[in-house]
């Protein structure tokens, strides 16, 4: 991923771009912070890759994580962290190409942020993100 995320590869709810510009990028981990953010209420994303085994069994564990701090809606004093994360788990030892694990990333995009038609929803309402927001099954 780029150094600096500012041509809508990040937006809100709202559909509006948020811009990212990255604070560390080392080994097999690079985090990025929201441009301008405040500094007591941390907007960021990490991707870290790890690998576990091998031969046959090796297997690598991708994470994609967004973290976002702001102040309670209670009592507008405390801070709150909300997090969303996808976890890529692949038994790469065992794969010739990447074609089933990018078609269970599509399944689950799709199913996040699509209500059954090929529109992008930003704002929540994708068939599992209603689900997923409310803490139902359906």
């Amino acid at each position: 991923m780029n150094d600096t995320l500012n041509t809508n590869e990040v937006k809100n709810a709202a559909g509006t771009e948020v811009e990212f510009v990255t604070l560390d990028k080392a080994g097999r981990k690079h985090v990025w912070g929201q441009s301008g953010e405040t500094y007591s209420l941390p907007h960021r994303i990490t991707l870290s890759h790890t690998e576990t085994g091998s031969g046959m069994k090796k297997r690598k564990r991708s994470l994609l994580r967004v973290d976002k701090t702001t102040l309670s809606g209670v009592d507008s004093t405390t801070p709150i962290t909300n997090s969303a994360y996808i976890v890529l788990d692949t038994p790469v030892g065992a794969m010739t190409a990447n074609t089933e694990a990018a078609n269970v990333l599509a399944e689950l995009t799709s199913l996040v942020a699509t209500g059954g038609t090929s529109t992008f929803l930003y704002d929540g309402t994708g068939t599992a993100a209603v689900p997923l927001l409310n803490g139902g099954l359906n």
